[in-house]
């Protein structure tokens, strides 16, 4: 029986999340921006048609974006999210086997379905798009690598309507159809990979699938042996329906404002460090140390430039807000110096570990942890439920002075209650 799997990519996602509460985009160019409206990072097929280019600088497109009635919104993490959790959840009812990719992309295993997988995969769009709203494309094949490249071809030829199923296809059918691909789409190959291979003569992804493998694993990794085996129909990358704990946490923002002061860096490091924390009690984790870094822009040639970082461990292993929070500070007043403009704090948690793995030592008082995790246990429970940043340390502040900038952001319509739509009968 020859092996199934689908890949299902919502089709440029944050744009549809945008459209989804406002029909009147439908049809016109849209584009979504990076943090502090930087760089553009979601494009509608309509801009891509007028050659704006992925991470292309917005202040560098403005004249564009006027001449051709472009709409930019700021990027509406919250939203994002919350549309990305209903996609998925649909998408597990098809399989017993899901692995969420990413934000907008999940593999699901089809082997052994009965009936037309591409059939199947139509029922899933369909249904996805009635239910959520949300348009994808489908591409299915007996490896991750190839159905990675079914969706590129779904997604890009109107003749196989958002699904295309490799498996349906005899040998010849997709050899000529893998030739017409540039090697650059191969997942794993990569813009640096791409052009020490096209100076070998491997062009396309046929040329790359017929390729030496051992020979291939001589010149670049062992990496380019799987991915050839995979091109070749022979599984190499599992799925992984149980996501790994996250060995490295890191939280880090741009600045709307430069500033050179440090009670706001001390703020922005609060802000940042409970954001991270609070992410390694949701993977029921500790940490044993944190590595906060500061700096100036480098895109500002005409300041003084400056940057440093410092690991700074904890006593013991934790999860407890209070304790990193402190580190945090002891760490940026060393690194800080003053007179600078500083652009970016960032934070790391490391040495991480599961909670159940905690390791015991004869000074370990157990009433002071019970009554930390109570005390977190608490916080994280009134933040799920009224929102996040209802509860915050003190040290966090009661105003974003450097929060980025967002002045284009949509309402945050499914996860606040002043964002909610409002009907007029």
């Amino acid at each position: 029986m020859k092996r199934a799997i689908a890949l299902v990519d919502c089709n440029n996602f944050y744009v549809s999340c945008e459209r989804l509460f406002q029909p009147k985009l439908e049809g016109k160019p849209v584009v979504v921006l990076s943090n502090n409206d930087g760089c553009v990072v979601s494009r509608s097929q309509e801009v891509k048609d007028l050659g704006m280019k992925m991470a292309a600088p917005w202040y560098q497109m403005k004249a564009l974006a006027k001449r051709h009635g472009i709409v930019a919104f700021s990027s509406n993490y919250a939203l994002y999210a919350d549309i990305s959790n209903r996609v998925m959840s649909l998408l597990s009812s098809f399989s017993p086997q899901q692995e969420v990719y990413s934000i907008d992309e999940s593999f699901l295993e089809l082997t052994g379905m009965p009936g037309s997988h591409a059939e199947y995969g139509q029922l899933m769009r369909h249904t996805i798009r009635q239910c959520v709203g949300i348009p994808v494309c489908v591409g299915i094949a007996p490896s991750k690598t190839l159905a990675k490249l079914a969706n590129h071809v779904a997604k890009n030829n109107l003749q196989y309507n958002s699904v295309c199923d490799f498996n349906s296809m005899d040998e010849h059918e997709l050899d000529a159809l893998l030739a017409t691909i540039e090697v650059g789409e191969v997942w794993g190959v990569g813009r640096r990979t791409s052009p020490k291979l096209q100076e070998i003569g491997i062009r396309s992804v046929l040329d790359l699938k017929r390729a030496p493998a051992k020979r291939l694993r001589a010149s670049f990794s062992v990496v380019f042996e799987r991915i050839v085996s995979e091109l070749n129909g022979v599984a190499c990358l599992e799925l992984d329906d149980v996501p790994h704990d996250k060995q490295q946490i890191i939280c880090s923002r741009s600045f709307g404002t430069l500033t050179s002061g440090l009670d706001d860096l001390e703020q922005a490091a609060i802000a940042y460090t409970t954001r991270a924390v609070e992410k390694l009690r949701q993977q029921k984790s500790i940490a044993s140390a944190l590595h906060i870094y500061i700096r100036t822009s480098p895109h500002r040639e005409q300041d003084r430039q400056y940057q440093q970082g410092i690991l700074v461990p904890l006593d013991e292993p934790s999860d407890d807000t209070r304790a990193f929070c402190k580190a945090a500070l002891h760490g940026l007043r060393q690194i800080y110096r003053p007179g600078y403009a500083y652009q970016k704090v960032g934070v790391m948690l490391a040495d991480i570990v599961p909670a159940n793995e905690r390791p015991r030592t004869l000074f370990d008082d157990d009433a002071a942890r019970e009554r930390s995790q109570s005390l977190m246990n608490a916080l994280d429970h009134i933040n799920r439920r009224m929102g996040s940043g209802t509860l915050k340390l003190l040290g966090e502040g009661t105003k974003q002075n450097l929060a980025m900038r967002n002045d284009l952001r949509s309402r945050r319509y499914t996860t606040e209650w002043d964002g909610l739509l409002v009907c007029n009968c």
